[in-house]
C-alpha cells in the first residue's frame, strides 16, 4: 500500500459543514475509503472549535487526530488568513506509525507538562522514530524549560528531532486551541510521534536584520526581560515604538522583534541571529516576555523583517529540503510559518505568489498542510531549537 495522503480545505462558515467538507476532500485526494491511520487539522478561530473537530472526527471514522488553531491556514496554492478556514490532512500508511498525546493546563508549569508528555510517548520510542511534532499554546508556552524536562524524561537512545508551531488566534492574543482526538482545549500541548520506514528533511529561515546597535540584557528571569542596559525593558525599547504601543501592543510587537546571538555550536549552519517575539508586556513593572529563557548579560539587537531576505530565505528553504531529501519525493509537507511573515508584511497576491513559488520548488503536487503560528520549532543540525518570525518547512519522504 505504501503511504496515501490527502489534504482538504474549507472556508464554509458553518463549523459542521466546514469540517465535513475539508475532511471529505482530504479522504478523496488520498483515495482513502476506509478509516485513515492519522489526521492533522489546522483551523482559524472564527469557528465553534468543538463542533468543527467533532465533524472532522465523524467524517474520518474517529481516526486519531492532532492539531491546533492558527492565525491562518496554508495548503497547496492557498495561504488564507481569515477567521474561517480549516485544513485537514488524512494519512493511511503501512510504512509510518503515529502516536499522539496531549498535556493540559501548562501555564506556569511548563516543565511538568514536558515530563508528562514525554512519559506518555516514551512507550513508543523506538529505533525507527522519525520526528516528534509539538503544537502548543503560543500564549503560555516557554520552550527552554519544556525541552529540558521533555528530553530528560524521554531518555531516548536516539535523539528525536522536534518540529512544530505554536497555536495562534486572530492576533487578539486572547485564546488559542489545541486538538487531541475528540478533545479541544486551551493552554495545552498536542504532540505527535511519527515512526516507521521513512525520513524527514527540513528547511528553516527567518529573513530579519538588525536596525540598531548592540544592547545588553542586564536583568532577567526565565523568559522575562526586566532591564536592558540598566534601564527597565519597556523604557529602553520605547524609542523604537509607535505612539499607540500601549493600546496596540500586538501591532507593535509584530513590527519589532528581538535578535540574539545564535549559539556558536549551530551558527555556521544557520544565521547570526535567533529571533524572538515579545509576546507580552507589563506596564507597571516595565518588563517584556518572550517564549524562551534568556540570561543576564546576553547581547540583544532590535531587528526587523526584510522582504528581500524573506524571499531569498524561502529559496534557501527549498534548497535545504532538496539537499537533505536528495532525489526522493516527499510523501507530504508540514509547514509552520510565523504570523509576522504573512499579510502583516505582504499584500495578498504577493504573499500567495511567495508561498506558491516555495511549493513549486519543492513539489506543487505534494500534499501540503500548515498554519500561521505564534512561534516555530525546528532543529539546527541535531539541536532542537525555537524560532520566531521564521518559516519551518518539513518534508516526510
Amino acid at each position: 500500500m505504501g503511504t496515501n495522503v490527502g489534504v482538504g480545505y474549507s472556508i464554509h462558515r458553518d463549523p459542521a459543514e466546514a469540517g465535513k467538507e475539508a475532511a471529505l476532500k482530504a479522504l478523496e485526494q488520498a483515495g482513502i475509503i476506509e478509516k485513515p491511520d492519522f489526521v492533522f487539522v489546522f483551523a482559524t478561530v472564527g469557528y465553534n472549535q468543538q463542533v468543527l473537530i467533532s465533524s472532522i472526527r465523524e467524517t474520518t471514522s474517529g481516526a486519531p487526530l492532532s492539531g491546533c488553531s492558527g492565525e491562518g491556514i496554508i495548503t497547496q496554492g492557498i495561504a488564507d488568513e481569515t477567521n474561517f478556514g480549516v485544513s485537514v490532512m488524512a494519512i493511511r500508511s503501512d510504512e509510518l506509525r503515529f502516536n499522539n498525546a496531549c498535556a493540559k493546563e501548562i501555564g506556569g508549569r511548563i516543565g511538568i507538562a514536558g515530563e508528562l508528555l514525554a512519559a506518555d510517548i516514551r512507550p513508543f520510542c523506538a529505533p525507527d522514530n522519525i520526528a516528534c511534532f509539538i503544537l502548543a499554546d503560543g500564549l503560555v508556552f516557554n520552550f527552554d524549560p519544556f525541552l529540558a524536562a521533555f528530553e530528560k524524561t524521554l531518555q531516548s537512545e536516539k535523539s528525536i528531532p522536534l518540529f512544530g508551531g505554536l497555536a495562534a488566534d486572530n492576533w487578539a492574543s486572547q485564546k488559542t486551541y489545541q486538538y487531541h482526538n475528540d478533545q479541544v482545549f486551551s493552554e495545552g500541548i498536542s504532540c505527535v510521534l511519527m515512526s516507521g520506514k521513512g525520513d524527514i528533511a527540513w528547511g528553516i529561515n527567518h529573513g530579519c536584520l538588525p536596525v540598531g546597535t548592540e544592547r545588553t540584557i542586564t536583568k532577567s528571569e526565565g523568559n522575562i526581560i526586566y532591564e536592558i542596559d540598566g534601564v527597565p525593558a519597556l523604557e529602553a525599547l520605547k524609542e523604537y515604538f509607535d505612539d499607540d504601543w500601549k493600546t496596540q501592543w500586538n501591532k507593535t510587537s509584530l513590527n519589532l522583534c528581538l535578535g540574539f546571538n545564535t549559539p556558536e555550536h549551530i551558527r555556521k549552519d544557520y544565521n547570526d541571529y535567533i529571533i524572538r517575539y515579545m509576546m507580552g508586556k507589563n506596564d507597571r513593572e516595565n518588563y517584556v516576555t518572550i517564549q524562551s529563557d534568556v540570561e543576564k548579560g546576553s547581547p540583544l539587537w532590535i531587528v526587523r523583517r526584510d522582504k528581500d531576505l524573506i524571499r531569498d530565505g524561502l529559496k534557501d528553504i527549498s534548497r535545504q529540503v532538496q539537499k537533505m531529501a536528495g532525489d526522493k519525493k516527499p510523501k507530504f509537507i508540514l509547514h509552520f510559518e510565523c504570523v509576522g511573515r504573512g499579510k502583516v508584511v505582504f499584500r495578498e497576491r504577493e504573499k500567495i505568489e511567495l508561498i506558491r513559488s516555495l511549493q513549486k520548488d519543492i513539489g506543487a503536487d505534494i500534499p501540503w498542510i500548515g498554519f500561521y503560528t505564534y512561534g516555530e520549532i525546528g532543529p539546527i543540525i541535531e539541536y532542537n531549537c525555537f524560532h520566531n518570525f521564521t518559516a519551518v518547512v518539513t518534508a516526510i519522504y
